[in-house]
């Protein structure tokens, strides 16, 4: 069997047993057509690597302008594909087993202060235009994104039967299709009841849409589309930085955090596999508490 077909029955293998989104399995396919490029400049069909081409292939990629992180997932991608091979009897061993991911510091990822978010938030909707039906919808969009957390995939995704306005909770469908319980604030409470109450009506004109947001045709809101609203309400809000869909999912982690929410909590919200992921927020809270230490310790 060619290498191709071993890579496409591989990637089933993770739709079917893993259920990982479409986006993550585009991301394996595009890292194992770079390990397929490098095994056609060896001239070699063979799956079966030696340590100098294991580290030959680290070369090509760092020479290929990879960043250390891109490295790292690169790998990850290729370490997974031969645990595969290796279960299917296709190969002995797996190379890259005992590579060592390489070294590279976690940025922090950026945030949006408390001050800017309310700024961007309360652009919408318009006051100068009372039946600002897009206003309104876009308004409890903004703050369920930053209320819950959420990725963008899970906001354009959330269905009507997701939320429970009562009960103050959504169900979010996130990484894999794991679904996780997520508390929703009260001002996203208000704006949701406000844009239930009339707009989407409106916007669906006797159609019928499963999706919570949707656009003035009555079709669900696209990532392009939401991305776009909020570049434009960032400029309208005055803000002079980059305005994207997971600056609030940031910064909804860090807030809680330096609002004294414990990791355990936070992780659980984000719905994180892992507590280290979550983890790289206590960073910047730590920065935080240590501003307020230099502000107030009387021997600072």
């Amino acid at each position: 069997m060619e290498l191709n077909d071993h890579i496409d029955r591989f990637i089933e293998t993770l739709r079917v047993e893993r259920g990982l989104s479409a986006n993550t399995l585009e991301s394996y396919s595009r890292d194992l057509v770079v390990f397929s490029d490098f095994l056609s400049k060896l001239n070699s069909g063979s799956t079966t690597l030696s340590r100098d081409e294991t580290r030959f292939f680290l070369h090509f990629l760092r020479e290929k302008g990879l960043s250390p992180r891109s490295v790292n997932r690169v790998v990850s991608s290729i370490r997974g594909f031969y645990k595969y091979l290796v279960r299917e009897g296709v190969v002995d061993t797996n190379p890259f087993s005992l590579v060592d991911s390489s070294r590279f510091d976690k940025k922090l990822p950026p945030i949006i202060s408390q001050e800017e978010l309310r700024l961007l938030i309360e652009t919408a909707p318009d006051p100068r235009r009372p039946a600002d039906h897009s206003g309104i919808r876009d308004r409890a969009m903004l703050e369920l994104l930053y209320a819950a957390g959420l990725r963008i995939s899970e906001l354009i995704s959330l269905k009507l039967n997701d939320v429970n306005l009562e009960s103050g909770f959504l169900i979010a469908s996130g990484k894999g299709s794991k679904e996780r319980l997520v508390p929703v604030g009260g001002e996203a409470k208000k704006w949701l009841w406000e844009y239930l109450k009339g707009p989407r009506s409106k916007f669906l004109a006797k159609r019928s849409s499963p999706f919570l947001f949707i656009n003035r045709s009555g079709r669900p809101l696209s990532r392009q589309g939401v991305a776009k609203l909020l570049k434009r309400y960032a400029q309208k809000a005055g803000l002079s930085r980059t305005v994207y869909p997971h600056l609030l999912r940031h910064s909804f982690a860090t807030h809680l955090l330096e609002g004294g929410a414990d990791l355990r909590s936070v992780q659980v919200m984000l719905g994180h596999a892992d507590i280290s992921t979550t983890q790289i927020y206590t960073h910047i809270n730590r920065s935080h508490l240590k501003k307020i230490y230099d502000k107030h310790h009387p021997r600072s």
